[in-house]
């Protein structure tokens, strides 16, 4: 994996949207979840998520081979997390390092 990007998420659940994103691809994809962390393998790229290292935050980290992979994955990841939180309408901005 070459590039990398980052959403923290502001969230008051967490673990919630954690399970319910690896829940929801794992019918599909290989999946790992623990109680604060998931790893969720796509065909483009990994998306790792992060329920405990920021209090309040959802921490999502996607990584892939190049840029068009890893803008497909930031906009699968973040839309699924959008529609799951419709309630908060949270803000996923990634951001590239």
């Amino acid at each position: 994996m070459h590039v990398i990007s980052e959403a923290r998420v502001a969230t008051d659940v967490p673990r919630r949207y954690l399970g319910q994103l690896c829940k929801h691809f794992q019918h599909k994809l290989p999946v790992e979840l623990t109680e604060t962390q998931g790893r969720i393998a796509f065909p483009m790229g990994v998306c790792t998520l992060d329920a405990a290292a920021l209090p309040g935050t959802l921490l999502m980290r996607a990584a892939a081979a190049d840029e068009t992979a890893l803008g497909r994955l930031e906009e699968v990841v973040g839309r699924h997390l959008e529609r799951f939180a419709f309630r908060e309408a949270p803000a996923v901005q990634w951001v590239r390092s």
